[in-house]
């Protein structure tokens, strides 16, 4: 089994790829638009006037993990509550590159620092309300 993460985006999703690609490497292994479905598929669906240029769905590689994404048809501000992605980044260089690109125009929730369980820690909600956790393993990780 597979699991894996859907961001559903209300009109910022073309945006949000970009900005992964650039402050994380991310790479986009497959882009739909609402444009590209087949006319009596949207017909069935009755999608609201507007959506064509808009993501459908979309798949993002980053590093060895794949998360998709799309625009969703309702309208207002994407709301993205209750999880949040995690980065076992290799280096604390490394965490400290993602950590300061994701919190660009977004919001530190708790700032990048060594703790008990890691080399480096953090938590950051990007520009589009997504909620990101920036971690390197330590090297004596807590017994249970």
């Amino acid at each position: 089994m597979q699991l894996l993460n859907y961001l559903n985006f209300k009109g910022q999703c073309e945006d949000a790829i970009n900005f992964y690609q650039k402050s994380l490497g991310a790479e986009v292994i497959m882009l739909m638009r609402f444009q590209d479905m087949p006319p009596e598929e949207s017909e069935a669906c009755q999608m609201p006037p507007g959506l064509d240029e808009k993501i459908m769905h979309a798949e993002l590689q980053f590093g060895e993990t794949r998360v998709m994404m799309s625009d969703s048809p309702e309208s207002g501000a994407a709301e993205f509550k209750g999880f949040s992605l995690s980065i076992a980044a290799d280096s604390v260089e490394l965490a400290e590159k993602y950590f300061f690109a994701l919190a660009e125009e977004g919001k530190v929730t708790m700032a990048l620092a060594p703790t008990f369980w890691a080399k480096i820690f953090g938590m950051v909600e990007d520009k589009y309300g997504v909620s990101w956790m920036v971690n390197v393993d330590s090297d004596e990780m807590p017994s249970m």
